[in-house]
């Protein structure tokens, strides 16, 4: 089972910018870097979604910014390394009826599919309740023990027993496992053979709104493709509100806030609603090829061992543009989420190739952009199975997924405790800057699985992920996140980016001229892949 990855949340910097031992202060271009946000979350780029004309555009301008800053193209003698994806637009016009009640998309309900067929229908499927859809062996925790869900529909909740209790002894406690992500709930219920499932939407465990469930899962959706057209996945992956859901066990004569609780306790068991579900999705498929982007830089390898590799990353796309339910257009920027990740590293390649031109450093270092990240990793996932170098050489991976463009402070958020060697690394990089590792405040989020980062852990590559969503704008994640308002602000102060970059900067110095191999400490199947690569 897939615990825990260190992450990090950078709500950064400081209003004085201190030098600090392990390297020179960090050359920074604030006019370049607010250029490439401008340019990257223009309307001229339409938000950035795969596959559409803004990738073309994105794809050119980082290519062309990595020649410019001179580095060598990154996958087989190339800047871009081709992702096979399906685009699966479904009639938005659906409705979900349940036992003579009738639900709206996208108000109510959404579904999508991930299937590369052009209908999925549920037909008088029956209606099973299941808790938190979870089968954790090593938690003594089984929701399907007893129950059979081949061809059924599944209700499930978000997040896991451990934030719904709050016991530290139960799960990870407030802390979410992956256990309470949306795509541990789907992968599940697949293996359990169900044909449906839908996650019930409250937004303290979810640690979002509707608002974000609704834009991330209506229009146009991405998947890979596998050997089986994705036959072997859920036909439909959905999200109700919560209201729905209460009116659908009021109709089921059950009340759902018992049975919410009553699926807290490890004793739960799954109950028959004795209600069927009816839904037609209607498919528009489009298959293509997206594109991650990879540049190097070659290290001298005074090491003998070629191949060592760490990799400094941002993901490009964002959620592209829409029509709201008046049937305006409108765009998904994603400034802030995340053009400045991505302008963020190509701040960090220019640095580099400049101190690289004076003294190369001993391993390489990949900056690398990948593609459909807000689809669920899917660019991340085809490098980590796809990558240039085997992942058993890649040393660790440095994620940014949105900075602090604001003031800084004097603290970083951590997660993670006691996971990794990286966060060694993190302390002492924030010690030089006299800043602290301040603990992360939602734990309850999962933000260690909902980045880029997470598809590497899964290979066995420790990470370090550093996002700013809200710690320093508290309007961000209520008004901005994954809506249209993540527009470029020119009153940004960008005291935060630049203080994030020294401090990524140090680490990635360090990382890039010693030959330490970061460890996994905790027990994790991360740790155990690791292992089985010899470190």
């Amino acid at each position: 089972m897939k615990k825990y990855i260190l992450g990090v949340i950078c709500c950064s910097s400081l209003l004085a910018f201190p030098a600090i031992s392990q390297q020179d202060e960090f050359s920074f271009d604030a006019e370049q870097y607010r250029e490439d946000v401008r340019v990257l979350a223009s309307d001229k780029f339409g938000g950035r979604a795969p596959l559409s004309e803004g990738e073309a555009l994105t794809l050119d301008y980082l290519v062309n910014s990595f020649k410019k800053i001179g580095l060598d193209p990154g996958y087989k003698g190339s800047y871009l390394q081709a992702v096979p994806l399906a685009e699966i637009s479904a009639d938005q016009s659906m409705k979900l009826t349940i036992d003579g009640m009738s639900f709206s998309n996208g108000d109510q309900f959404t579904a999508r599919t991930q299937r590369i067929i052009d209908q999925v229908e549920l037909k008088d499927s029956e209606l099973v309740f299941v808790g938190y859809g979870i089968n954790a062996p090593e938690f003594g925790w089984n929701d399907y023990q007893g129950v059979d869900v081949k061809g059924k529909t599944v209700i499930v909740l978000v997040n896991d027993p451990g934030f719904a209790t709050q016991n530290v002894d139960l799960f990870k406690g407030n802390a979410m496992t992956y256990y309470g992500r949306w795509t541990y709930k789907y992968e599940e219920a697949a293996r359990q053979g169900a044909a449906s499932v839908f996650i019930v939407h409250e937004t303290d465990p979810a640690g979002y709104g509707w608002g974000v469930v609704q834009n991330s899962n209506t229009g146009s959706k991405f998947t890979l493709i596998d050997d089986n057209n994705n036959l072997g996945q859920v036909g439909v992956m959905g999200w109700v509100q919560h209201d729905v859901a209460k009116d659908i066990f009021a109709k089921a004569d059950l009340n759902y806030e018992d049975l919410k609780l009553a699926a807290s306790k490890s004793d739960f068991k799954a109950i028959d609603l004795k209600m069927k579900a009816n839904l037609v999705l209607k498919n528009s498929i489009v298959k293509a090829e997206s594109y991650n982007v990879v540049a190097k830089l070659s290290g001298s390898n005074k090491s003998n061992k070629s191949d060592e590799t760490l990799v400094m990353h941002a993901h490009w796309d964002h959620l592209g543009t829409k029509l709201d339910a008046a049937g305006k257009k409108q765009i998904f920027n994603g400034a802030v989420d995340n053009a400045s990740g991505v302008a963020g590293v190509l701040a960090l390649a220019k640095a580099f190739k400049a101190k690289a031109d004076k003294a190369p450093f001993k391993r390489d270092i990949l900056f690398t952009s990948f593609t459909a990240e807000e689809t669920g990793l899917i660019g991340a996932q085809h490098f980590a199975l796809n990558p240039p170098v085997p992942t058993k050489d890649i040393v660790a991976f440095l994620n940014i997924d949105g900075m602090n463009v604001n003031d800084g402070v004097d603290y970083i958020l951590g997660y993670g405790q006691g996971v990794s060697e990286l966060e060694s690394y993190l302390k002492d990089a924030s010690t030089g800057l006299k800043r602290h590792v301040k603990a992360d405040p939602r734990p309850q989020n999962g933000l260690m699985y909902r980045s880029d980062h997470f598809a590497l852990a899964q290979q066995g590559v420790p990470g370090l992920l550093f996002m700013s969503l809200g710690d320093t704008d508290p309007d961000y994640i209520a008004h901005k996140y994954h809506k249209g308002q993540d527009d470029y602000d020119s009153t940004w102060s960008l005291g935060g980016v630049r203080q994030d970059l020294q401090l990524i900067g140090d680490i990635l110095s360090r990382l890039a001229n010693n030959e330490d191999w970061p460890r996994w400490l905790e027990d994790s199947d991360f740790k155990a892949r690791r292992s089985e690569d010899g470190h």
